[in-house]
């Protein structure tokens, strides 16, 4: 009966960071035409940050929740790592195939067109910081002075400030255009439309994307314990998938309205993101050490963005059919993680 309880409360905390996706779509946008950014800006910067924070907070809240409340420390930082490394998988694999599924399902039911009308320029952007900063932080785990570590983290967050700074640059130097906008939620509730309402939407949005994803750590532990499986694994697959819903939730209602460049800049700008603030956050709190279903999730990664770049940089477009290919990846490592847990559970009986 308890493990009933806990999996409608972990099914009722994704419906519910859904709902948080909405809200906060609706409030991004109009932040970005408050603030005449572009949609490049918006999508890379203003939409990834704001719904990669979760994702931040859930190794923090892994890893410093567990000091605090004198728990289980060392399960902590194994989520906290799981968290960390799980989130570029996830963008890059799943995230992908779920946009590039939306625009051929739109796209047959006449809401859209079946080419991706994204900004070139700006994806490419984004991946190019992100295969650096991604690297910086694997090597890092590698090097066994403490001290260098240290300098990496510092410079990993200084090298995402420089990609904030080039973003928003680029983007003052771009057309500001913005397609058409549904209203804000939140004026509906206060009658009035302002910077201030705007800013209202958004922080209580993210605030319970936090909260949410909070809860959902606490799924994660609980479900370790009943199955007796190593939180890193549950963590490696399950916390991306709730921390990451709004990047690929966000995008899914973007692409239905046509707004590619804020769809698949809100993946790729969150990608850079996770390469770089929570892969610091790493470094500094937990032992950084990867283990064979680290090093497995990180080659996948490699291996589906270098194929997203290869046929960006050949084609200068995104193809929906590639990144459906993407979503190969998250299988192959789902079926390698199942069969691992097999291989672990039954033990052959010895002769003798």
């Amino acid at each position: 009966m308890e493990q009933i309880l806990h999996l409608f409360l972990t099914i009722l905390n994704l419906l519910l960071i859904v709902g948080c996706c909405v809200v906060f779509t609706n409030a991004v946008e109009h932040l970005g035409k408050a603030y005449k950014l572009n949609e490049g800006a918006v999508g890379s910067i203003l939409a990834a940050v704001g719904t990669a924070l979760p994702e931040t907070i859930v190794p923090l809240v892994a890893i410093i929740g567990a000091y605090v409340a004198g728990t289980d420390v060392e399960a902590g930082k194994e989520i906290g790592i799981g968290a960390i490394l799980g989130a570029p998988f996830l963008l890059s694999t799943l995230a992908m195939f779920v946009t590039g599924a939306a625009v051929i399902v739109f796209s047959k039911m006449k809401k859209r067109q079946p080419e991706m009308n994204a900004n070139y320029t700006v994806m490419f952007r984004d991946l190019k910081f992100f295969f650096v900063s991604y690297t910086l932080a694997i090597v890092a785990a590698f090097i066994p002075v403490q001290p260098v570590r240290y300098i990496i983290a510092a410079g990993l967050i200084c090298y995402y400030l420089f990609y904030v700074f080039r973003t928003i640059n680029c983007s003052h130097a771009a057309s500001c255009e913005h397609s058409e906008i549904d209203d804000l939620l939140c004026s509906r509730i206060f009658n009035c439309y302002n910077i201030f309402v705007i800013w209202f939407q958004a922080i209580i949005s993210i605030a319970a994307l936090i909260v949410f994803s909070h809860f959902f750590v606490e799924q994660i532990k609980f479900f370790a314990y009943v199955l007796s499986i190593n939180p890193l694994i549950l963590s490696l697959i399950l916390a991306p998938i709730a921390t990451e819903l709004p990047e690929k939730f966000n995008s899914v209602l973007w692409v239905s309205q046509s707004k590619d460049t804020l769809a698949l800049g809100n993946i790729t700008g969150a990608m850079v993101f996770q390469s770089c603030i929570p892969t610091a956050i790493g470094i500094l709190l937990t032992p950084w050490i990867f283990g064979e279903e680290s090093l497995v999730n990180i080659g996948l990664v490699y291996i589906s963005t270098i194929i997203i770049f290869l046929d960006l940089y050949k084609d200068k477009k995104f193809c929906p059919k590639m990144l459906l290919y993407c979503g190969a990846f998250y299988l192959v490592y789902i079926v390698y993680i199942v069969s691992d847990i097999i291989a672990n559970t039954v033990k052959p009986i010895g002769i003798g």
